[in-house]
């Protein structure tokens, strides 16, 4: 095979992005990279729902577990980071699997970031204001300067929320309208799918993960790190529900139900992210056929 190939895997949480990847890499015999922000921090080995040590073993993963909380990464340090590993990787292999559902970092590798400007003075304002306010106020704000935004990202997430209305106050113009104008080349071929199912389906499958999580040991995984809780890596699904119960403010029940509830509101917000990708090809995750197809049409089979 001449042209090196990157399959990149997406797709909602809880759809069984992982288990198409492992089959693939099987059958293709080829490493994983992984494209999820949080799979990538040792300390959340239950939350973040990685890979087995089983599944670990079976095929070499390269994004997983490889760095601390103390240590964030950022989408623009991942697409370097991810293209120098597929450098490397495609000097010994044809094709590479990425694989996750974290759109800021899958677009980053597919595609690119923009260069967006940085403003030293609003960001500060920002910060303070998120630190005298609370983020609600900040959210509030961008839903009306940006309500095309406020759809795929993640508005509990205050980094997002404040580099938007960073670019935004910069510029005067929308991030929506500044995002995606101009996509990088890549030196590879691109098969891009995006997993999906019927969503009553993927909410049970959802809340099935939820219990999972729960009986391994979830909640003294959180509060192991609920010191660190305001560290960008920890303001997501699975453990920023649980600081307000650690505070007595409602009880586990509570949690455990809101943790569901924010994981069925991500995996929306992911699926809306996804309908950016105008190539990508939605298929069901159990419908091998059509995957297969896929993979012989664009000539990696």
């Amino acid at each position: 095979m001449s042209k090196k190939f990157l399959l990149n895997i997406c797709g909602p949480t809880s759809v069984g992005k992982t288990e198409v990847a492992l089959y693939w890499a099987d059958r293709l015999d080829c490493p994983i990279l992984s494209t999820d922000s949080r799979q990538c921090y040792k300390e959340l080995a239950i939350g973040s729902a990685p890979p087995s040590s089983e599944e670990l073993h079976r095929v070499q993963h390269y994004f997983i577990a490889d760095r601390s909380i103390q240590h964030p990464v950022t989408a623009g340090e991942f697409e370097k980071f991810a293209l120098q590993t597929l450098d490397k990787l495609f000097k010994r292999q044809d094709i590479v699997i990425a694989v996750g559902g974290s759109g800021m970092y899958i677009h980053a590798l597919l595609h690119g970031l923009d260069a967006l400007p940085s403003n030293a003075r609003i960001k500060v304002d920002l910060e303070n204001q998120l630190k005298r306010d609370g983020l609600a106020l900040l959210v509030s704000k961008l839903e009306e300067l940006d309500p095309e935004y406020t759809k795929i990202v993640d508005l509990n997430n205050p980094r997002r929320v404040i580099r938007a209305l960073e670019v935004i106050m910069a510029t005067g113009k929308k991030y929506s309208e500044q995002l995606n104008n101009s996509p990088k080349e890549r030196p590879f071929e691109i098969v891009n799918w995006v997993l999906n199912m019927d969503r009553n389906q993927l909410y049970d499958r959802i809340n099935l993960r939820v219990h999972l999580m729960i009986e391994e040991g979830l909640e003294a995984e959180a509060r192991s790190l609920k010191f660190h809780a305001n560290l960008p890596s920890l303001q997501t699904v699975g453990y920023r529900e649980w600081w307000p119960f650690f505070n007595g403010e409602y009880d586990r029940e509570r949690t455990i139900e809101l943790i569901k509830q924010c994981s069925r509101r991500y995996a929306k917000r992911q699926l809306t992210y996804f309908k950016r990708f105008e190539s990508a090809l939605w298929l069901d995750p159990n419908d091998i056929n059509s995957q297969e197809e896929s993979l012989r049409k664009a000539g990696v089979l």
